[in-house]
């Protein structure tokens, strides 16, 4: 039987109507019913046919944290349709109340021992996410988020690759532009201090909730900047020093 706060975030999704939070019924500061709730909505979309490739972390960057009221880092998961990087256009259709960030991606080519996480990436990249939330007004509390897949969108990851000998994530300096006007900036350093203290974070985080990372999968590491709204129409590019350019077009 679904939870009535899993059936609140399916019902949003499924009618594009945001909904209330979902923390009068889980609890604001309820990490591990969240948690629960996350896994509920994955179940129902593997159930569906989704497959599941890979995580994402949110809430890395203090200046996100401070955007949305929050205090600590989450997860959520990500699955094989929310890549959109092969296409012309985003289907803003699919989103209800889109925001979008750069950041860095992590493609693992082995299980990750989260005391030496390097040591599993295959490849590093450019990405966008393009965040959203099924939740009215992104009115968030930490609950909210996590129960919500840490409020998950789309992605786009950019054509580059580059291994840890080519790059270290830390030093990486983003920007990012929307219409040719730049609207963020950040740095490796913003995100939890190393985009690969943020990827040891999650190897931990997830192996606790009984899913730990897998080679294959795909890691977003969490903002390097601030992130903006997205808006029909716009083009969004943005620039990782070592890592090369992502862009992605908005449909109208």
């Amino acid at each position: 039987m679904t939870s009535p706060a899993a059936q609140r975030l399916l019902d949003a999704a499924r009618s594009a109507t945001p909904c209330a939070p979902v923390r009068d019924l889980i609890g604001a500061d309820d990490i591990g019913a969240a948690y629960a709730v996350q896994q509920e909505i994955a179940a129902v979309r593997v159930r569906s046919g989704a497959r599941v490739a890979g995580h994402k972390i949110g809430l890395t960057a203090p200046a996100v944290q401070r955007q949305l009221g929050v205090d600590q880092p989450d997860f959520g998961l990500l699955f094989d349709d929310m890549d959109v990087s092969g296409l012309a256009e985003v289907p803003i259709d699919r989103l209800l109340q889109p925001r979008i960030e750069a950041e860095v991606a992590f493609v693992l080519g082995a299980d990750p021992d989260p005391d030496h996480v390097a040591e599993s990436v295959a490849f590093v990249a450019p990405a966008l996410e393009i965040v959203d939330s099924r939740i009215a007004g992104w009115d968030i509390s930490i609950a909210d988020t996590v129960a919500d897949n840490a409020s998950s969108g789309l992605y786009v990851l950019g054509p580059a690759r580059a291994g840890l000998d080519q790059v270290r994530p830390v030093d990486v300096q983003m920007e990012m532009s929307v219409d040719g006007e730049v609207v963020s900036k950040g740095s490796g350093a913003a995100c939890l201090g190393d985009p690969l203290a943020a990827l040891a974070w999650l190897a931990r985080a997830a192996r606790d909730q009984g899913d730990p990372l897998r080679a294959g999968q795909v890691v977003l590491s969490g903002a390097l900047g601030p992130m903006v709204p997205v808006t029909a129409g716009i083009a969004v590019s943005a620039t990782l020093t070592g890592l090369g350019t992502v862009t992605t077009r908005f449909g109208s």
